[in-house]
């Protein structure tokens, strides 16, 4: 197997995990700030406060993209596993 194709697996894989944490991440995220401004404009510290809304958040978020999330990871386990004859030779 030639360094390229390493590379190339590598890369492949490391986009893939991007794309399947990036949408619960950015949600998190957005509503992290947008608890955060609100607590700053209300003054309350309520440390529990932050993180019902971002667990809710990301459950409706891999809830709506789950099904994105698996054809993505599916086709991209599908063509590793549809590649190994040429990688081993």
């Amino acid at each position: 197997m030639s360094p390229e194709t390493v590379m190339s697996i590598a890369y492949k894989a490391m986009m893939t995990t991007l794309y399947m944490g990036a949408p619960m991440l950015l949600t998190a995220l957005l509503v992290g700030l947008l608890v955060s401004l609100f607590q700053a404009a209300t003054q309350i510290n309520e440390m529990t406060l932050s993180f019902i809304p971002k667990i809710l958040a990301v459950f409706a978020v891999l809830v709506i993209a789950g099904p994105w999330l698996l054809s993505l990871i599916t086709d991209y386990t599908r063509t590793l596993f549809q590649s190994i004859p040429f990688l081993v030779s």
